[in-house]
C-alpha cells in the first residue's frame, strides 16, 4: 500500500507470510521533460517490523521524485520482487481525479460492495489518482484479521487502487489509540512515527508539503488539502493549522480542502452513547476551534467521516451573512460500509443533502472547477455539486 508522503515522497508499506531477507524497493521516474523514461533505479533498504510469525512488515519511502509524471516501484528480496506498480502524477492544470472513502470498518462486505461500485465507476483502464481516507479503516487496529479482512483484502478484491493511487489517510478514533505513541501494538498506522528519521527527510519539512505524525499536509492537483487529527487537540497541532492556512501554498492553491475525522456539525448518533456517554464532546474543539480558522482564511471544502451517513451543506462563512458569494461546504461521508446512523442527535439547520445510506464518492479537481460526485452503493448519484474558479 502507496501513502502520500509530502509532494515529492511517498511511503510504501509491505508484507510477507515468512521472513525475506535483503528486501528493499526499487523505484525509477519517467524523466522530465523529457519523453525518454529514465534509467536511473534507485534501491532503499527497507525498515523491518515482525509482527508474529507469519506477518513480516516492511515499508521504504520513494523519493524525492522531482518533477516526474510517473513514478514506478516494486518490492525486492535477492532474486525475488512483486509485480512492478506505477504511480501517476498530475499537475495542477490537469484533471485529478480522487476517491473520497470513510468508515468502512466492521463492514467487509458492504464495504466490497462499494469497491464494486467504484470500478464500476472508474472503469477497467480509469483509476483514482489519490485515495483520500477519511478514517476509521477498521475497527480494531491491534487485530491482525480487522486489517486483513475490512481493509487490506477487500482494496486488493476491489481493484487494487492502494498499489497505484497514493492513499492520504485521516487518523479516526478507530485508527489509532489516543496516545498517538509509536510501538503501542498497532501494526500499521505506527508508520506515522519515526518515518522522517532517514537521510532524505529528516525533519519534519518536505518539499511542497509537511508531514508530522497524524496531522500534515498534501497537494493533489490544484488542490491543497490539510489532513488534522481529530482525537488529540494539542498546541502544536493548532500551531501548525494556523500556520499553514495561512501559507502561500494553501491560499495559493486553486481549492483549499481540510480533511478531519469528526466533523464540526454532527446530527446523527446513537441517542445514548451521545448523551449519556458524552460521546457528543468527542472532537468538539473542531467545531469550537479550528471552524472559526477554516471559514477565516477561506477554505473551500471541509470533509470528514465519524457519521456514518452522507451529509452535505454549502453555507455562508459568516452565518449572519446574506451574501451568497462567499461559501464554505461541509461534507460527512462515514458510508463505506460501517453500521449506519439512523437517529438525528441535533439539528444544525445547514445540510442541504442528507442520505441515511452507504455511499462513496467521486472528486475530480483541475484548474478551473472542482467536481464533486456522491454515489451510493449501487452506483446511483444522491449528491452533487460543482465550485468554479
Amino acid at each position: 500500500m502507496v501513502f502520500e508522503h509530502g509532494h515529492e515522497h511517498y511511503y510504501v508499506v509491505w508484507e510477507t507470510s515468512c521472513l525475506a531477507n535483503g528486501s528493499s524497493l526499487e523505484w525509477w521516474a519517467d524523466s522530465v521533460p523529457s519523453d525518454e523514461p529514465s534509467v536511473s533505479h534507485h534501491f532503499v533498504k527497507a525498515q523491518y517490523k515482525m509482527i508474529d510469525k507469519s506477518h513480516h512488515r516492511y515499508s521504504a519511502i520513494i523519493g524525492p521524485v522531482g518533477l516526474a509524471t510517473k513514478v514506478h516501484y516494486k518490492s525486492t528480496s535477492h532474486s525475488m520482487s512483486t509485480t512492478q506498480y506505477s504511480i501517476t502524477r498530475r499537475n495542477e492544470t490537469e484533471l485529478t481525479r480522487i476517491l473520497v472513502i470513510a468508515d468502512n470498518q466492521n463492514g467487509p462486505m458492504v464495504f466490497r460492495n462499494i469497491l464494486s461500485s467504484i470500478q464500476k465507476h472508474y472503469s477497467s483502464n480509469i483509476a483514482p489518482d489519490a485515495i483520500l481516507h477519511v478514517g476509521d479503516g477498521l475497527q480494531d487496529v491491534r487485530k491482525l484479521s480487522d486489517w486483513q479482512n475490512q481493509l487490506f483484502s477487500p482494496l486488493e478484491d476491489g481493484g487494487g487502487y492502494q498499489h497505484r493511487s497514493p492513499t492520504v489517510f485521516v487518523p479516526g478514533n478507530h485508527d489509532h489509540d489516543r496516545a498517538r505513541t509509536p510501538d503501542n501494538n498497532n501494526v500499521y498506522t505506527d508508520m506515522y512515527h519515526g518515518i522522517l528519521k532517514t537521510e532524505s527527510l529528516d525533519d519534519a519539512a518536505v518539499v511542497n508539503g509537511t508531514y508530522h505524525r497524524f496531522f500534515h499536509t498534501a497537494s493533489l492537483g490544484s488542490a491543497r488539502v490539510i489532513v488534522l487529527d481529530s482525537e488529540c487537540p494539542s498546541a502544536e497541532q493548532s500551531e501548525f493549522l494556523e500556520r499553514e492556512l495561512q501559507s502561500s501554498a494553501f491560499q495559493s492553491a486553486r481549492f483549499r480542502i481540510v480533511a478531519v475525522h469528526i466533523p464540526p456539525y454532527i446530527e446523527f448518533w446513537n441517542p445514548y452513547s451521545w448523551n449519556e456517554n458524552g460521546e457528543k464532546h468527542w472532537g468538539e474543539h473542531v467545531r469550537l476551534e479550528y471552524d472559526a480558522l477554516f471559514r477565516r482564511y477561506n477554505v473551500d471544502l471541509v470533509i470528514s467521516g465519524h457519521q456514518h451517513n452522507y451529509q452535505r451543506g454549502t453555507v455562508q462563512r459568516n452565518l449572519q451573512s446574506t451574501d451568497p458569494s462567499d461559501p464554505i461546504t461541509y461534507a460527512i461521508v462515514g458510508g463505506a460500509g460501517g453500521e449506519l446512523d439512523l437517529e438525528q442527535v441535533e439539528t444544525w439547520n445547514m445540510y442541504n443533502v442528507t442520505y441515511l445510506g452507504h455511499h462513496f464518492v467521486s472528486l475530480e479537481v483541475d484548474d478551473r472547477q472542482l467536481r464533486w460526485l456522491a454515489k451510493n452503493k449501487a452506483g446511483t448519484i444522491i449528491d452533487q455539486f460543482n465550485i468554479v474558479r
